[in-house]
């Protein structure tokens, strides 16, 4: 459906966006995440059309839209603000495009009532948006925006103005609309929760540049670089130096000497140092000694109670630092308390080698 090829995008001496190549399926619902200035907006406008790149093409359903107006491109956009007409009545908001297309009455008012109905907001139809909440707004945003029937909808922190609450609620809704309307939608967001939540596949963007794309799954278990490991959820970043190599596991010993065995599938041959990546959950920590291919003891340093979860820091051999992440299911886990010595465990599987670049 879409097409980026080679797309750079330069204010001045700053560029926002750096040689970006990205194919995007129909139907798929791919969200760009990244930090405030990564260029994911920046990109984004570009698809509709509101800014033009400096180098590149752009493609929608494979015509060349690079240099083509916003209005020329079968593209809506829902932004962060909702931009609703204040003193139009939600169906008279919805129903604006369809009277710029210039869409028969009789067909514009079927349409607005089954979109209406589809991000139930029937009863609000005669509202103006101060008489609507925030989750209402923004679902009278979406209808607007695909009530014309675009292949692509364009999405920009649409949830971002919502309470944590409402914006879980509506993250479970825009999926659903998406699956059931089938159409590609593109989504802005710095949320890693929001995009791992919603999200068939994931472009996560940093100073301008692709770091790497994937499925949730795939972005959050098998990060490529220390930013995607650090950015998406939490991770231990351990340096290590190789040690040892076998047919079946590459010794390593990381920083303070601690050695652990690592997967020959994440560590290539030739590689001297570089960053593990370690997830805290993964961590195994218990009383007894733990049944994993890495085992070695620990010191509790910190110990932070969350209810169902008991977030550890773990000090280990020549004062090198782990956190760790256990649930409160059990008695045993219970009795971990700050200035335990504990077993820790690690399989090798979830020690993932990143690049630092």
């Amino acid at each position: 459906m879409i097409e980026i090829q080679a797309v750079t995008k330069r204010f001045g001496d700053y560029t926002a966006v750096n040689d970006i190549n990205l194919h995007i399926k129909a139907g798929e619902f791919i969200t760009l995440l990244g930090p405030s200035g990564c260029g994911k907006t920046t990109l984004l406008r570009m698809l509709s059309g509101f800014e033009t790149p400096d180098e590149g093409l752009i493609r929608i359903g494979g015509e060349d839209v690079t240099h083509l107006a916003p209005y020329r491109r079968n593209v809506n956009q829902v932004f962060q603000s909702y931009a609703l007409f204040p003193h139009m009545t939600v169906r008279e908001n919805i129903g604006f495009g369809l009277r710029m297309q210039k869409v028969a009455a009789a067909e514009a008012a079927k349409r607005i009532e089954e979109v209406v109905a589809l991000v139930a907001l029937q009863g609000f139809e005669d509202r103006k948006p101060s008489q609507l909440s925030g989750g209402q707004r923004q679902r009278v945003a979406l209808a607007r925006a695909i009530v014309p029937r675009p292949s692509v909808l364009l999405l920009d922190e649409p949830l971002s103005a919502l309470d944590a609450k409402l914006r879980g609620q509506m993250q479970i809704e825009l999926k659903r609309l998406q699956k059931h309307l089938g159409m590609t939608f593109v989504f802005v967001t710095h949320d890693q929760e929001e995009a791992l939540t919603m999200s068939d596949r994931i472009a996560v963007f940093n100073k301008g540049r692709l770091e790497q794309l994937g499925t949730a799954t795939e972005i959050y278990h098998q990060p490529r670089t220390a930013f995607v490991a650090d950015f998406i959820g939490e991770a231990n970043l351990l340096p290590a130096e190789f040690v040892a190599r076998t047919d079946t596991t590459v010794r390593v010993r990381i920083e303070g000497g601690l050695e652990l065995n690592v997967s020959p599938a994440q560590w290539p041959a030739g590689l001297q140092r570089a960053l593990v990546s370690v997830r805290p959950e993964k961590v195994h920590v218990s009383k007894k000694p733990v049944d994993c291919e890495n085992v070695f003891e620990a010191r509790v340093e910190e110990e932070l109670f969350q209810g169902a979860l008991d977030r550890l820091l773990l000090q280990f051999t020549g004062g090198t630092r782990l956190n760790a992440v256990v649930a409160n299911e059990s008695a045993l886990l219970e009795a971990i308390h700050e200035g335990d010595r504990v077993w820790c465990g690690l399989h090798t599987d979830d020690l993932v080698v990143v690049r630092t670049e």
